[in-house]
């Protein structure tokens, strides 16, 4: 493919900014199944419009439809894939395999591209997705240059990577902080950034995980042949426009315009970093500081008499708005410049190496020499990025039709896409039958509101009859309904689960290493499902019944040849059964192994269902985010056997991103335990094998709230942080006992998803 850069938008403004500054493509969200659910989003008639324009530029529009969907909620997510195929949009963006089902059953027309959210970061994960009918993967943020180049050569598949924009602590579709601690899902759009907050360890007030925002600049012209994708649907038009103009002329001119980076830094940004584009990355947070800083002009030389007096690095004018860091303050302190004082004179704008005072506001706070100033609004910049847009009702997408019209003697019969309308009406000999065909012609021509345009009319006429036009309009008013009613009977693809259920349900024990197994009889289980290793080897197994064991692959898998190594031993030593984290596993593991799915490949609606047993999983495992109501209503459908987590240290964020407060090169990559408070919750920050682990202090425990669903496996996982053998089985006996534990919690499972 040609590189392309693709911008985001939240709403028209942003788009059609996005494609004046010179975005390729654009992607944007409707108002359901978004994963910006908080962005303005576009209505269906915006959508229309917006893809009918871009496309008369020769641009693409891709819809995000990248949330997860409860089962009720499918009828919905059919109507959204039906605007995106009438509005011809040139791919869907999907996280949800039910979605990617119904596109591929239902919307065979629509492209599939594979949302980030599905955490895609190696080449056998791209290689499954290819599988399943992905023509592009939206790779994971945290891949290195390397990886990113060996997915694209070797993938056959369509790559798009992150150059800009803000960033998640967690690997994106592995966050469940929000959704388990608020309710509020970010699988679903509605996350609360719950990494921004400010969180209290060893002592100390730090915005542990707040990131910087992503800037690749000048590494946007090496990655040639991609899709180069700008974060940004919750950003205004102006801040689309800046960062789509600074990233066009980088790629077509392999320069970097500082000028036009100091505006994006003035209109939205935090500090930025490459993240770990050239490797393992330490300078990616900013924990001082979580929103908009600005760009830095200055520090403060001396405040006198209500003012402020420093140097310049750039230019500044009246009404910008300014923040400066204090010391000990939770943010900066901002504020517009009212009046500005260059040598003694009022001056209405100041130019860089200049030193100008600055008028303080009433009641500001104690502000002290060096602190630093930051330009965090410019009036000049916000009037740099116009942009033209069309003349509403100027655009609008049409389906062509290929119309044919017959006239007989008792009427008028038309027919298109397979549909049919008659008009009984007695037909005369025409006068001048070399003019009906242009009569005909005139009266289907007239499709004024609805979704079509006349392609190819064809009238079949032997008698040579005349139709007067009214009978004509109404002929055609009949037709276009009716066809307008026709396009949109689609069904939700059928689904085939008929599979009995079990009365008792068994037991699985899950660990992340064998010897945790050490005090729990072989008799209390009926599988032990033990998280893999690159670091393992058969031996370590041994004394375990290997009829009970399930090898699991972790959602993570970095460093690729290493695990299919570790792979191959585990299956010569005639280990058959595993548990796959991530799509990965397809691709990693030979055909016909038994294989069951993590929660961390989500199942939330009978159509991922259907999906996993028709990519061979022999059991899928419900996801800790979701409802009791919910999975009720998948339990009941039978089918593939699903398993029901009941006690875990839910992992809130899974990232490659460490807060080891030393090098990698003084690391001993021991596992390192602490606790840590965002003033709201207690929670466990566990860094092993450069990935860090958050989880609540207290346990995902469902107790006796999860005996009556009718799942065939009900699962214990204390793979999540460091336990003792000994504290694992007394745990594990009051699990099964389904004892309402203390100092535990249930998530969402009583509650209903916001």
């Amino acid at each position: 493919m040609d590189t392309e850069l693709l911008a985001p938008a939240g709403d028209l403004e942003a788009g059609y900014s996005a494609l004046y500054f010179g975005a390729d493509a654009v992607y944007l969200g409707l108002r359901r199944f978004s994963a910006r659910a908080e962005a303005t989003n576009f209505s269906p008639e915006d959508l229309d419009t917006f893809t009918a324009y871009a496309h008369s530029l020769g641009r693409k529009v891709y819809v995000a439809v990248n949330t997860l969907a409860q089962e009720e909620e499918l009828q919905e997510a059919m109507n959204t894939l039906q605007t995106c195929a009438d509005c011809h949009v040139d791919a869907v963006i999907v996280q949800d395999l039910g979605i990617a089902r119904l596109v591929r059953r239902s919307f065979p027309e629509l492209t599939l591209h594979a949302s980030t959210q599905m955490a895609i970061h190696n080449l056998a994960g791209a290689l499954a997705l290819k599988k399943l009918g992905f023509k592009r993967v939206v790779l994971a943020r945290e891949l290195t240059w390397e990886e990113i180049q060996k997915i694209r050569q070797e993938s056959g598949l369509e790559i798009e990577v992150f150059i800009h924009g803000a960033l998640c602590y967690s690997y994106s579709g592995l966050c469940l902080f929000s959704s388990l601690e608020t309710g509020r899902s970010a699988n679903r759009g509605k996350c609360v950034y719950s990494c921004r907050d400010i969180f209290r360890i060893e002592g100390r007030e730090t915005r542990a995980f707040s990131m910087r925002d992503l800037a690749l600049e000048k590494e946007a012209g090496r990655l040639k042949g991609m899709s180069l994708k700008i974060e940004g649907r919750k950003k205004t038009a102006l801040y689309v426009g800046a960062v789509t103009d600074y990233y066009r002329r980088i790629l077509d001119t392999g320069k970097a315009d500082i000028s036009l980076s100091d505006n994006i830094k003035q209109i939205f940004a935090r500090p930025w970093t490459k993240l770990h584009f050239y490797g393992k990355n330490k300078d990616v947070f900013t924990p001082d500081f979580a929103g908009h800083r600005g760009l830095l002009i200055g520090s403060v030389e001396r405040t006198v008499n209500q003012s402020i007096t420093f140097k310049l690095t750039h230019d500044i004018a009246r009404y910008d708005g300014v923040q400066i860091d204090i010391p000990g303050g939770d943010k900066p302190f901002g504020f517009s410049v009212e009046q500005l004082t260059l040598n003694g004179k009022h001056v209405f704008e100041a130019k860089s190496h200049q030193t100008v005072t600055v008028n303080l506001p009433p009641h500001h706070p104690f502000i002290p020499k060096g602190a630093s100033v930051y330009l965090a609004s410019s009036t000049q910049v916000k009037s740099a990025y116009p942009y033209t847009k069309p003349k509403p009702g100027a655009y609008r997408n049409r389906y062509p039709l290929d119309v044919t019209v017959y006239l007989h003697a008792d009427g008028l019969t038309a027919e298109a896409m397979g549909e049919s309308i008659t008009l009984a009406t007695p037909l005369t000999p025409a006068r001048q039958p070399t003019l009906v065909d242009s009569q005909v012609r005139t009266a289907f021509d007239k499709t004024g509101d609805t979704p079509f345009t006349l392609a190819r009319l064809t009238v079949v006429n032997p008698e040579q009859l005349f139709a007067p036009a009214s009978a004509l309009n109404e002929l055609r008013r009949r037709l276009y309904a009716i066809l307008r009613i026709a396009r949109k009977e689609r069904f939700l693809p059928p689904i085939s689960l008929s599979a009995s259920i079990r009365q008792t349900p068994l037991w699985s024990i899950k660990v992340h290493h064998p010897d945790m197994l050490s005090h729990v009889p072989f008799d209390q289980y009926d599988e032990a499902v033990i998280m893999l290793a690159t670091t393992y080897r058969p031996d370590d197994f041994q004394g375990l019944p290997i009829d009970k064991i399930r090898l699991a692959l972790p959602p993570v898998m970095r460093g690729e040849n290493l695990w299919k190594k570790t792979i191959s031993t585990f299956l010569n030593a005639g280990f058959k059964r595993w548990e796959i984290g991530n799509l990965c596993g397809l691709s990693l593991l030979p055909k016909n192994t038994e294989i069951s799915f993590d929660f961390t490949i989500p199942v939330m609606n009978t159509q991922s269902l259907m999906s996993a047993l028709e990519l061979g999983a022999s059991r899928v495992t419900f996801s800790p985010e979701d409802t009791r109501f919910n999975i009720c209503r998948l339990a009941h459908s039978g089918g593939a056997q699903t398993c029901l987590i009941v006690y875990q240290d839910t992992p809130l964020f899974l990232s490659a991103n460490c807060i080891r407060p030393y090098d990698c090169s003084a690391c001993d990559r021991k596992p390192l335990e602490q606790h840590i408070s965002n003033g709201k919750g207690q929670f466990r920050l566990m860094s092993q094998q450069c990935q860090t682990v958050v989880s609540d202090m207290r346990p995902l425990a469902l107790g006796p709230s999860a005996g009556d669903i009718p799942t065939e496996w009900m699962r214990a996982d204390f793979c999540w942080r460091l336990y003792e053998a000994s504290e694992i089985a007394c745990l594990y006996s009051q699990v099964k006992q389904a004892k309402q534990m203390a100092h535990t919690f249930t998530g969402n499972f009583l509650k209903k998803f916001a």
